[in-house]
């Protein structure tokens, strides 16, 4: 090559399609409110205090539209998405609901890659926000068969499973552990004695664990993991390569392998939930509160309710937070509805007499 000549790779109009992009995408955030802390009804003399963070107020009603959003904004500044850019994702639903949203904000095509048994609730909001929804007999393949897409698109997997722990800034930036901390500063318990949240890609137990440690806290972390789902034996085992061949019936958070982005290593406990406690926990909240969650706000709360049992038995006071990750009305047909549990052979009456025992007198009956 010749003195002085040079090659741009990146041409003006596709850097000032970027730039507008990127700050579309921070825009909605800053439109946003955050998300409530929500008080669980406890018997105040126990001196124990649960919350759940109810992530269902986003724009896309759920958790993972914060997922989403980094996702996006780490796509777009790796130059990875560029105008025109077929986005595709492997997902159970609502990361999938939350990218195709942003995808329309974009200007984007965006191909969503899930498993037969997502809820329909789901794939039509995918499809509301302009989405396409590519359905896969075997949970297991969504990751090959993206790749596939991607290449066959010339597009963008943007594989939530590998980046979602490090899509996010752990150390702060206005990500979900700093939101609840700051939210929890007046309370009589400010540090949670335990943060409880589920799997699923791994991005927010690595976030929140992270950021606990970076703020030298005192706060354990738990993550709980539904029935056929690979991250509670992989743990146990500390086996990062430990797979599950049945499909989990908690959407968004079991998975059939351990994702990338779990991080063992700041997780303190793992609570192995039943499905129909999950399912049990998720509607005891609704009598209680009236507020209608998915199931794998369920599973928060079954691993949290143990957690403040066992603060009680041992004379412990402080505070517990969770998760309440989207809304029940994505789940009328299958989790809120009494014929598909009896489809699934799923009992939840002696889960709930559980629950109605811990309430009635602060001590945990197994179920």
């Amino acid at each position: 090559m010749a003195v002085g000549t040079h090659v741009d790779r990146v041409c003006t109009e596709t850097r000032g399609w970027v730039s507008e992009a990127v700050r579309k995408v921070n825009a909605d955030a800053n439109r946003s409110a955050d998300t409530h802390l929500l008080v669980y009804p406890l018997p105040p003399e126990w001196g124990i205090d649960l919350y759940l963070k109810d992530e269902s107020t986003h724009p896309t009603g759920s958790l993972k539209h914060r997922l989403a959003r980094s996702l996006f904004l780490y796509g777009l500044c790796n130059g990875w998405i560029r105008e025109g850019t077929t986005v595709i994702e492997a997902s159970s639903g609502s990361t999938a609901v939350s990218e195709a949203y942003f995808a329309r904000m974009l200007g984007l095509p965006f191909i969503a890659v899930m498993s037969k048994r997502t809820s329909p609730d789901k794939i039509k909001l995918i499809e509301f926000y302009g989405g396409t929804c590519h359905l896969v007999d075997d949970p297991s393949t969504v990751y090959d068969v993206s790749r596939r897409l991607a290449a066959e698109t010339g597009g963008h997997y943007m594989d939530q499973f590998t980046y979602a722990e490090r899509a996010t800034d752990w150390r702060g930036n206005n990500n979900i552990a700093e939101s609840v901390f700051e939210q929890m500063a007046m309370e009589r318990h400010p540090v949670p004695t335990w943060i409880v949240v589920g799997a699923g890609t791994g991005g927010t137990s690595a976030t929140i664990g992270r950021y606990v440690h970076y703020q030298c806290h005192d706060t354990l972390l738990a993550v709980v993991d539904p029935e056929n789902s690979a991250f509670f034996e992989g743990w146990t085992r500390d086996d990062p390569g430990f797979t599950v061949s049945a499909a989990s019936r908690v959407e968004g958070i079991g998975r059939p392998r351990v994702e990338p982005s779990f991080v063992p290593e700041v997780v303190e406990r793992m609570f192995k939930v039943p499905d129909a406690a999950s399912i049990a926990a998720m509607r005891y909240l609704h009598r209680l509160t009236g507020n209608k969650a998915g199931g794998s706000t369920g599973t928060n709360l079954w691993g949290a309710l143990q957690l403040v049992a066992e603060m009680r038995a041992t004379g412990r006071t402080g505070s517990v937070v969770t998760l309440l990750c989207d809304g029940g009305e994505r789940y009328a047909h299958s989790y809120y509805s009494d014929e598909w549990l009896a489809d699934q052979g799923l009992d939840i009456a002696p889960f709930t007499a559980t629950l109605e025992h811990l309430h009635a007198t602060g001590e945990w009956r197994d179920s």
